[in-house]
């Protein structure tokens, strides 16, 4: 139940001020709606990873320990520019200016009143180190004729990241919650801990940065098939595979028996790659041109005299490394270990293993 707002105690200048918050409490509510979905739904568009995407309606006794401590300097409540808030927590700093973009293109921004507290170097400002926009809302965003005030009454975005966010809740935890002063020596040890934080804040949107580059490096000198230089690891594989490398050796496989493709994914050859030596791009590159008529003839003594009419698009892949082990000397034991390693434990595995041995021993790739 609703108490009195005479039961607060406030001089009547603030009394009306909170009586137009109880009239319009329904508007307040739509303005954090209409935010809110406006910036989850551009967030989402432009493919940006968010934390979070809050927002809140100040309570009423939030707003009446305001006016208990400054309710003279506001004219009238569209001079309270919280009583609304939103929050967007991104994981990464270079992602708060991203935000901040689709915030400036949604939103009326009133630059007079906001402010970048990212600029602010004291030594324990890291979790106040947010961009504050206050906004209101355009009719071009939205716009009810029924509640014209929807776009009059300013709100407020907050964009930080989540370590900073992080160690705001904590800060005002430990330092304030409790309301009784917190030595020295332990705010001194809080400032250590922000300045960790903020140093690992930069750390992380280096490092996303310089792995994101490190990626469009591979993918470009993998499309210039320049494989000599490309590390073999699981995004230059994946970038590698994407180039369909195996296709020509599958199709003539399937062409023995005129067999349909079935596709299949072929990252778990990585793992075979690597246990194999293969260091670049360029060994499986070589593998594929030294090794593709061996398989072939491989996929010809295994399935040549079969009505088997569908083949896994992982054939030609598979026949490469055994040809190569074979032509390295591997028996039944290793390729044995090459299925288990593929497909999981089996009996079966001993035995194709010992059905190729038998078979590819009429052919010149195999040590006798």
């Amino acid at each position: 139940m609703k108490r009195n707002i005479e039961d607060y105690g406030l001089d009547l200048h603030c009394n009306m001020i909170l009586e137009e918050y109880r009239e319009q409490s329904h508007v307040f509510a739509k303005i954090r709606d209409v935010v809110l979905d406006s910036l989850r739904k551009a967030i989402d568009e432009r493919g940006l990873f968010i934390t979070a995407v809050e927002g809140r309606v100040k309570a009423e006794e939030s707003l009446v320990g305001k006016l208990e401590l400054k309710g003279y300097k506001y004219a009238a409540l569209s001079d309270i520019t919280d009583i609304v808030g939103t929050r967007v927590v991104t994981f990464y700093t270079d992602d708060v200016d991203k935000v901040a973009v689709i915030a400036e293109n949604l939103f009326e921004i009133d630059w007079q009143n906001s402010v970048d507290k990212r600029k602010m170097h004291e030594l324990d400002s890291f979790g106040y180190m947010s961009l504050h926009y206050i906004c209101r809302i355009p009719k071009s965003l939205y716009y009810d004729p029924d509640n014209p005030r929807i776009n009059e009454y300013r709100f407020e975005v907050q964009l930080r990241t989540t370590l900073q966010h992080m160690w705001a809740v904590m800060h005002h935890d430990i330092g304030y919650k409790s309301g009784v002063e917190v030595p020295k020596e332990h705010l001194r040890n809080l400032n250590r801990l922000a300045g960790v934080l903020e140093l690992a804040d930069d750390e992380f949107s280096r490092l996303r940065t310089s792995i994101n580059d490190y990626r469009r490096r591979v993918k470009e000198l993998v499309s210039n098939g320049n494989f000599s230089e490309v590390s073999l690891n699981g995004d230059t594989f994946r970038s590698y595979l994407n180039l369909r490398p195996f296709d020509n050796l599958n199709r003539r496989i399937a062409a023995i028996n005129q067999a349909e493709i079935h596709e299949t994914t072929l990252m778990p050859y990585l793992a075979v790659f690597k246990y194999l030596h293969f260091e670049t791009l360029a060994d499986i590159d070589n593998l594929i041109k030294t090794e593709s008529d061996d398989a072939f003839q491989l996929a010809v003594y295994q399935i040549g005299d079969t009505d088997i009419d569908i083949i896994a698009s992982n054939v030609a892949v598979l026949n490469l490394c055994v040809v190569y082990m074979l032509r390295k000397g591997a028996g039944i034991e290793e390729l044995t270990e090459l299925f288990e390693s593929l497909n999981g434990p089996s009996d079966y595995n001993r035995i194709r293993a010992s059905r190729i041995i038998e078979k590819s021993s009429k052919l010149s790739f195999s040590k006798k």
